[in-house]
């Protein structure tokens, strides 16, 4: 897409989804709101398409991306399952869990969808928005709508304040309802399953299902590079230097609270994690946007959904190299 204005901003009612539709079967790149955060959505099977989807957040083709499906039957058309995986599906699907499955030979995927793995992350999405487009286009290649290693966008204006004029059109619909990515989970050899990048479906809902032992798994220390989205040491950046945990701000930091620490922007006055990470990205937005020079925030519980929390949080204040 060329020119500073190109972007169309399309409604969420049937039109909308309609042009939406239009432009991704034409190979054009389209943002649309999911549950979790909005995603930069091209069809799996059109490789200039899914350039496209690089060439725009100018992503490093180290990284590969997160595959969006109808439903199940989709999904086993496209990667290898087992009863692990069917179990979770059916527990945790349409929702923000992405299972990282064995690629078929005859999938059909675009090479840089997988970044040269043999594997692919799998979601299937909750939002009305994103299921009537999967409905009629098949799987979508979606990472978060923004330019690569920022701050995930929540919103359309989010969207908008990154990528306008690099992508055809973003549909609004609305605010994202969780405020963070889904949670990426590897099943290994063995009965083993890793945490790749925690999100809304937490490592004790996972045990549940699965029925293993807290110790009969890992997370996060299998040293197999990057296999998935959100992995890179430096992600979801602001812009400025962040500081974690901190009850108080000092000079020149625009301070996010959370519960008893007010801040300037709360993520939830009340100590509500869920809250919280709905509003994570957009207290960063705010930020960003600041007069102040700096951020700090305010300490997470790591229990439940603080640990997702505490991840974005971690990669947002690493250095970026």
């Amino acid at each position: 897409m060329g020119g500073k204005d190109a972007t169309e901003r399309l409604h969420d009612d049937a039109a909308g989804i309609a042009r939406a539709i239009e432009l991704l079967c034409a190979g054009h790149p389209v943002a649309l709101p999911t549950e979790t955060v909005y995603g930069l959505a091209a069809r799996t099977d059109d490789a200039q398409a899914v350039a496209g989807i690089y060439r725009a957040k100018g992503r490093p083709d180290f990284n590969p991306l997160i595959v969006h499906v109808p439903d199940i039957t989709a999904a086993k058309r496209l990667t290898t399952w087992d009863e692990r995986a069917v179990r979770l599906a059916a527990q945790f699907w349409p929702g923000p869990l992405s299972l990282v499955l064995p690629t078929l030979p005859n999938s059909g995927i675009a090479p840089a969808i997988t970044a040269g793995l043999n594997t692919v992350a799998l979601r299937c999405p909750a939002h009305p928005v994103m299921r009537a487009v999967l409905g009629e286009t098949g799987p979508l290649a979606a990472p978060s709508a923004n330019r690569s290693g920022g701050v995930s966008p929540t919103t359309a204006d989010h969207v908008l304040a990154s990528l306008d004029g690099r992508i055809a059109a973003v549909v609004d619909g609305g605010p994202s309802g969780r405020g963070i990515e889904s949670t990426i989970l590897a099943l290994r050899e063995g009965g083993r399953w890793e945490i790749l990048r925690p999100g809304p479906v937490t490592h004790g809902d996972i045990a549940g299902v699965l029925g293993m032992r807290e110790d009969a798994m890992t997370e996060g220390t299998s040293g197999r590079g990057v296999e998935a989205p959100g992995q890179l040491a430096s992600h979801y950046a602001p812009g400025k230097p962040v500081r974690l945990g901190a009850v108080q701000s000092e000079e020149d930091e625009f301070h996010i609270g959370f519960g008893d620490v007010p801040g300037d922007r709360s993520l939830s006055p009340s100590g509500d994690l869920a809250e919280a990470a709905a509003r994570l990205y957009d207290c960063l937005h705010i930020a960003a946007l600041a007069p102040e020079t700096r951020i700090a925030v305010a300490p997470i519980p790591e229990r439940g959904i603080g640990a997702a929390i505490n991840d974005r949080l971690q990669r947002a204040a690493a250095p970026v190299v």
